[in-house]
């Protein structure tokens, strides 16, 4: 695990030189759209991280238009659970924010997350414009051709194409019930990984 970190460390260093060339004047409030298991994980963690403005659980990707979360939970919408990000990069950066995403989750498990099955759990980056998808992309190709993961990263990059906002009772889910097995079991120990590797990312 710590090899694995180090070698995080020294790609996304590397990359971060190379992306420099692709980023315009823009607003410093950017958004990016990220699934990575069960949405109610993903968000507890973005909400700690300095620079991000907000993170809202949703659906993304499939057709069925305003899906309810139960038509979701079915797995047969397309739709994945997500969280929508929006941060100022002016003080955290889109290479940041994906160095925690492939470190708090397994991106080399298809449709999976833990005991989470299906494929509304897929890992998956929804882009909101080209800058974003070029990044996304030297990512996962680095990390893939450096053997950082024992087997390949199955993370697709898509454009976003929608985005509906989950039930308002799986907003802010984590922080809300801390005490229920499954922020325990499975919620805690992401939190507790994000707070020993990126210490330094985390709002005071």
């Amino acid at each position: 695990m710590k090899a694995i970190t180090i070698l995080l460390s020294f790609f996304f260093l590397g990359l971060t030189s190379c992306n420099q060339k692709i980023s315009s004047k823009k607003s410093s409030i950017q958004t990016i759209v990220l699934g990575g298991g069960c949405y109610w994980c993903v968000e507890a963690v973005y909400q700690r991280l300095e620079g991000v403005v907000e993170v809202i659980p949703g659906f993304s990707g499939g057709d069925l238009a305003n899906p309810t979360y139960e038509d979701v939970s079915l797995g047969n919408t397309g739709h994945v659970e997500v969280v929508k990000i929006s941060y100022d990069e002016n003080k955290i950066s889109l290479m940041r924010l994906l160095k925690v995403f492939f470190k708090v989750h397994d991106p080399t498990t298809l449709n999976r997350q833990g005991a989470d099955v299906g494929i509304q759990y897929r890992s998956v980056i929804f882009f909101d414009n080209s800058n974003q998808a070029v990044i996304a992309n030297n990512i996962i190709d680095t990390l893939n051709k450096s053997k950082v993961f024992d087997r390949p990263i199955v993370t697709s990059v898509e454009p976003l194409k929608n985005f509906y906002k989950a039930p308002v009772e799986h907003f802010n889910y984590y922080n809300q019930n801390k005490n229920k097995p499954y922020c325990r079991i499975v919620i805690q120990p992401k939190i507790e990984k994000l707070e020993k590797l990126f210490g330094e990312l985390l709002k005071e």
